[in-house]
């Protein structure tokens, strides 16, 4: 599924074509997506201006100014779901099998939610954004507030000590940590040399910060590369990205370790696929 590289690509994409635009007219074809959407939003959308494209963890966040008299704002709140994009495109670009949902802008473009699995999101709030329900319990995310490696790992190292779980599992809990999915979990901790089933709890505040260092860097790094192409991922150009190239260990189970020879391997925890290198990870 688009991990967080790929959802602030795809914000990155869609801000220079929506930011200050209004919207003209929505297009729902289908609201049975993750949550109905509810009838009526599309009048309510209906002539509000686009104040702020931000994102918090894999949720798209679209500030909408509604009335500029009494400065009052909503926030839409957008999920791509498994398999889903938001592209911009020309207004008239015909609409495909999966394409569910049209925003027309004053600017003669249009932003496009496709979802194949219909479990994405497109819901709107008037409420404080970070009281939402769907993002009040988030953890920290590593590149959001430009956090230090050494907050990162100060954070790691602090939610680790009373828990007996292994230090991937801790990585993949969004209430400790926001943005790790299972490919980035899985470089960054070949990059810091830890085992994935290590007991979280056993890991040193040094390593703690060399996995810092490493989550950082592989998000960072990701995001910049138009983030990891995956089944049928795109952004909001249409395009691929391309850090796929550069993946250490994910999904090359069988294959020599670039560091030292040994035979990647792969096994599961909790129902999800981890790869790591025998030799270089303890």
């Amino acid at each position: 599924m688009p991990e967080l590289p790929e959802v602030e690509t795809t914000r990155r994409g869609i801000e220079p074509a929506c930011l200050g635009q209004t919207i003209t007219e929505v297009i729902i074809r289908q609201r049975s997506l993750r949550w109905p959407i509810p009838r009526g939003i599309e009048q309510k959308l209906k002539g509000a201006v686009f104040n702020k494209v931000g994102r918090r963890a894999k949720y798209l966040l679209l500030e909408l100014e509604r009335n500029i008299a009494r400065n009052n704002y909503a926030t839409l709140i957008i999920h791509l779901g498994m398999t889903g994009t938001f592209r911009v495109l020309k207004q008239g670009t015909t609409a495909k099998k999966h394409d569910h949902i049209d925003i027309l802008l004053g600017n003669n473009t249009l932003l496009r939610l496709r979802d194949p699995r219909r479990f994405g999101a497109f819901l709107l709030t008037t409420e404080p954004i970070e009281k939402h329900h769907l993002l009040s319990n988030l953890g920290m995310e590593p590149v959001l507030h430009d956090y230090t490696a050494e907050e990162v790992g100060k954070h790691l190292y602090t939610q680790s000590r009373k828990r007996k779980t292994s230090i991937k599992s801790l990585l993949m809990d969004q209430k400790i940590i926001t943005g790790v999915g299972n490919i980035y979990a899985c470089e960054s901790l070949f990059l810091s040399g830890i085992h994935p089933k290590r007991g979280c709890n056993r890991i040193s505040e040094r390593h703690y910060l060399t996995l810092a260092e490493a989550i950082i860097s592989t998000l960072t790094t990701s995001i910049k590369q138009g983030g990891t192409t995956l089944q049928d991922f795109r952004n909001s150009e249409g395009k691929p990205g391309y850090f796929q190239q550069q993946l250490l260990v994910y999904g090359r189970d069988d294959e020599s370790c670039t560091k030292c020879g040994a035979i990647i391997y792969k096994i599961t925890q909790n129902q999800r696929s981890s790869w790591y290198c025998p030799r270089c990870q303890h």
